[in-house]
């Protein structure tokens, strides 16, 4: 009897898989140890969001009565008992790891230390600094006699206190404390001499200082257990229709801190009865995903681990590259008025565009500008450029997301300061998420509007701009930007529905107009002539591409991809899909660009995108996939996506096994690392060389 051949990788599990990737980037002794520390950081971080949206998910279908889902590839309750499978085995992956760090940290004459080994000079430091900066944060809650179970918050560390006297059992009492790192540094350098670097942790000064705490009472025992709640963060939008959508969001936002629990993890050396009152006051007794941990939790604070010791344990900080045709002091109108240019962040610098941002807020003969905003920076000069816009006169219009998830506050924020200046706001498409990366600059020529415009793969944002690697083309193309312009219509007049002759455009167009692209390289393919497909995305789920990915290669077409997150399709299947074959890059930057490139019987048609292959960005946002037409760039593309199909350092294989199998090097000297490759290809470039030698 035949085996059955699974088509579908369960979209949960691919993503631990990916997630286990950025563990593996933890594990590598090749790379310096603080950068190996932050790994560990984004892996916790990320599974935090993992069980905070996708957890929830599968939650609420269980609690629906769905029994099967195509949107995660299995029933939720065989989903939820392979995802607390393979999450326990993450947990104590992670926690090899961390011991080996540790060792490794130690090396290096740096300590992490606890409240117990602290030297009297430490103590003294402590102690002040308990008193000055961390008491006046604390306010324990005494809750052996309270009736209601204090409220804990989503993802905060508390210690959970037990105190006792040795002679009278009968006499104690239970305390919670929220650890205040989201106001405080989670890790605290200490008094060091001979170059020895101490550090301690939040938690331990918090755990020094219990007695100070509770020194009204006179409990012999004080001891301090960390426990952390998961919660549901999907929103739920009220419908009511008296209230704007910018209310539904802010209440939305409220109802998120109070979602139901995805998971319970709490320190392993906890007393019984204290974990028992805890869950019984929580309503957890029950419950499946809760999970026994170490001493410390949320390690997604190792993101902001104080950079100690020396320099060789960091990565060494790469000078961001200018763009060749965009020279210091020149116009940058004036340069893509005459050609399109591609940015690739980070090796190209992000002040580009907020160079182009500020040339059209004081060029006197700019009448607007109009941007998409999905996620901005913290202390935004894109926001910045634009206030500034419309004080010197400019018509300035935003689209901007307000269910960017948990970026909602900060859009309100924004929202709230650029109608403060006299931008225009929209508060995006209802029933749809605006998505797209796109920018409008319009401009009066010889009496004549001129448009301008930038279209990405990524977000308006300097700060993720210098971590996340991705595209954008600065174009006066007036077949691309008349486009763009019908976009910005579409945002202002939703009910408008325009044909697009250039822009591939989510939801109506895109699914459609990539099937007919590969259609064609299947038709190319049977007829004998030379057929390929070239993806890069951060995930690929979306069923239907999956199936038409796999006629491709049934047909013959060749396709290759990289696929840096989700990947549901099931590579180098006999009779399916051994045509396709997919590899992930993990490091230093996270990729994020979407490229798509089809052969196209030899006239080959290149685009980029904010759009990955799933459901949601295919048929329930706002998206954008604009066509390369400048031969240059599309060379350049081309010789991206090569140098990144040709990385064999921190590339993994993705297969049915989902075992992230390494991609190994013909020769021990053949080394090519994709993102390092990449940044001498462009600094090249700049300085008028070519390639990357």
């Amino acid at each position: 009897m035949s085996k059955k051949i699974v088509k579908f990788v369960n979209r949960e599990i691919s993503w631990l898989s990916f997630n286990e990737r950025v563990l593996q980037e933890a594990a590598d002794p090749s790379l310096p140890l603080l950068e190996r520390l932050k790994f560990l950081g984004i892996y916790s971080s990320n599974q935090d969001e993992f069980f905070s949206v996708r957890v929830g998910t599968v939650h609420r279908m269980i609690d629906a009565g769905v029994k099967s889902s195509e949107i995660i590839g299995d029933s939720p309750k065989k989903t939820m008992k392979m995802i607390h499978k393979r999450v326990l085995q993450l947990r104590d992956r992670f926690e090899d790891i961390f011991t080996e760090v540790e060792k490794e940290l130690k090396k290096e004459s740096i300590f992490i230390i606890n409240e117990t080994e602290l030297s009297s000079e430490q103590q003294d430091f402590v102690r002040e600094y308990l008193i000055s900066k961390v008491r006046p944060r604390l306010v324990p809650i005494m809750f052996r006699e309270l009736r209601k179970f204090p409220y804990l918050k989503n993802q905060a560390i508390y210690l959970a206190v037990a105190m006792y006297k040795y002679h009278d059992p009968q006499d104690f009492n239970y305390a919670l404390i929220e650890v205040p790192a989201d106001v405080l540094p989670r890790y605290i350098p200490l008094p060091s001499k001979d170059g020895t670097q101490y550090i301690i942790m939040l938690d331990d000064i918090i755990r020094f200082g219990l007695t100070n705490i509770f020194s009204i009472f006179d409990y012999e025992s004080i001891n301090a257990y960390t426990i952390k709640l998961t919660r549901d963060a999907e929103l739920d939008i009220d419908d009511d229709v008296m209230k704007s959508f910018f209310e539904k969001i802010s209440e939305g936002l409220k109802q998120r801190e109070r979602g139901e629990p995805v998971r319970f993890v709490y320190d392993r050396d906890i007393p019984e009865d204290l974990l028992n009152v805890v869950l019984d006051g929580l309503k957890l007794k029950n419950f499946e995903n809760i999970v026994p941990g170490g001493r410390y939790h949320n390690a997604r604070d190792f993101i902001n681990f104080p950079e100690v010791g020396s320099c060789s344990l960091l990565n060494e900080k790469s000078k961001q590259i200018r763009h060749p045709n965009l020279p210091v002091n020149r116009s940058i109108l004036d340069v893509i008025r005459n050609k399109d240019v591609m940015l690739c962040y980070p090796y190209h610098s992000f002040d580009h565009m907020i160079d182009l941002l500020r040339e059209a807020a004081i060029d006197p003969n700019v009448i607007n500008i109009k941007m998409t905003f999905y996620r901005v920076a913290k202390n935004s000069n894109v926001v910045n450029a634009l206030i500034n816009a419309v004080k010197n006169g400019k018509s300035v219009t935003v689209v901007i997301e307000l269910q960017a998830r948990f970026d909602e506050m900060a859009n309100i924020y924004w929202t709230q300061k650029l109608e403060e200046a006299g931008a225009t706001i929209i508060d995006g498409v209802p029933g749809l998420k605006v998505h797209a990366k796109l920018c409008e600059i319009t401009r009066m020529e010889n009496d004549i509007p001129v448009t301008y415009a930038c279209i990405g793969t990524g977000n308006f944002n300097e700060s993720t701009a210098h971590v996340y690697s991705d595209h954008s083309l600065l174009t006066s193309n007036p077949a691309i930007t008349k486009e763009v312009k019908h976009l910005f219509d579409f945002f202002e007049h939703t009910y408008k529905h325009i044909r697009y002759d250039h822009l591939i455009v989510a939801p109506h167009y895109m699914r459609n107009k990539i099937y007919r692209l590969i259609n064609a390289e299947i038709k190319n393919a049977k007829n004998g002539k030379h057929a390929y497909i070239y993806l890069k995305m951060n995930n690929l789920v979306d069923r239907r591409m999956i199936e038409k990915l796999y006629e491709a290669s049934q047909a013959g077409v060749k396709i290759r991809m990289i696929i840096r997150g989700i990947c549901s399709l099931v590579p180098g299947i006999k009779g399916l899909s051994e045509n396709i074959h997919v590899i992930s890059i993990v490091d230093k930057y996270l990729e994020h660009s979407r490229v798509f490139i089809f052969c196209n019987g030899g006239d080959e048609k290149y685009f980029i995108s904010s759009a990955d292959w799933m459901v949601r960005n295919l048929d329930r946002r706002v998206e954008v996939a604009v066509p390369i037409y400048d031969s240059s760039i599309q060379e350049e593309l081309k010789q991206f996506m090569e140098i990144q199909f040709a990385d064999n350092t921190k590339a993994r294989i993705i297969n049915k096994e989902l075992d992230n199998r390494y991609v190994k090097r013909k020769r021990a000297s053949d080394e090519r690392r994709a993102q390092d490759d990449l940044y001498k290809l462009f600094s090249n470039k700049a300085s008028g060389k070519s390639g990357m030698e």
